[in-house]
């Protein structure tokens, strides 16, 4: 009886923090898309009021209007789900880091290395090895990021023999891949490594460091006000 107790009230102080989510997540998007409620609701509406016409015309209404009721529900969250989504890209687009977090949501199976190279101009590459092999995901400007890519690629070709590496760079121009793309994009590439050959050379690539792990750090007593970066490490 205490653990049931405990589990409907652990249930009971998930749902306000799911509901206030979904609230966050609408008026984020509604300012990118004033239109989400009334296409939301309008998705809705339509697919309950065909299936319950149909209920009508064969003799099974009520049967038919819970069956639309809840198919209306989940058209209503899937597009929902996907306006939201192209809202949140339409505001990381063009701002620094925005590929970073994308690689934090690839999924399963595949490990992001933020900020592996760099330039004062703040163009930057970022690692992520999964089964596909090592794909090097870089923002800034194609130019620039030709170099980068070439001396980070030059650098593990050091250490990492006969693994694939793909480079994306992140962009809306030739041959570039847009940002909401890059996650699909990502997941097409063909799969030719093991499990055992993935930790391999996430282990080969760590021994290397990166640049967050190789920032010096002054010697004696950290300045007042100062912040590690992310990522960094005291040593």
């Amino acid at each position: 009886m205490a653990r049931k107790a405990k589990s409907d009230s652990g249930d009971t102080a998930a749902n306000p923090g799911r509901l206030k989510q979904i609230a966050l997540t609408y008026k984020m998007t509604r300012k990118a898309d004033p239109k989400v409620g009334l296409v939301v609701a309008g998705v809705g509406l339509a697919v309950f009021g065909v299936l319950l016409a149909i209920g009508f015309l064969i003799g099974f209404p009520v049967y038919l209007g819970i069956l639309g009721f809840l198919l209306a529900f989940l058209a209503m969250a899937i597009v929902f789900g996907r306006r939201a989504e192209r809202a949140a890209f339409g505001q990381m687009e063009g701002q620094p880091g925005a590929a970073a977090a994308v690689l934090q949501n690839v999924g399963r199976g595949w490990t992001t290395t933020p900020a592996v190279a760099m330039n004062r101009n703040q163009d930057v590459v970022h690692r992520a090895v999964g089964k596909a092999g090592i794909v090097l995901v870089a923002e800034g400007n194609p130019n620039r990021l030709k170099t980068l890519l070439a001396a980070e690629k030059r650098k593990m070709a050091r250490i990492v023999v006969d693994v694939p590496v793909h480079d994306i760079i992140v962009g809306n121009g030739e041959g570039q891949v847009p940002l909401k793309k890059v996650r699909t994009t990502m997941l097409k590439l063909p799969r030719v490594l093991s499990g055992p050959q993935v930790t391999t050379t996430n282990d080969r690539l760590r021994a290397m460091g990166d640049l967050m792990s190789n920032m010096p750090l002054p010697k004696g007593p950290m300045p007042k006000g100062m912040r590690m970066p992310r990522g960094g490490k005291m040593r």
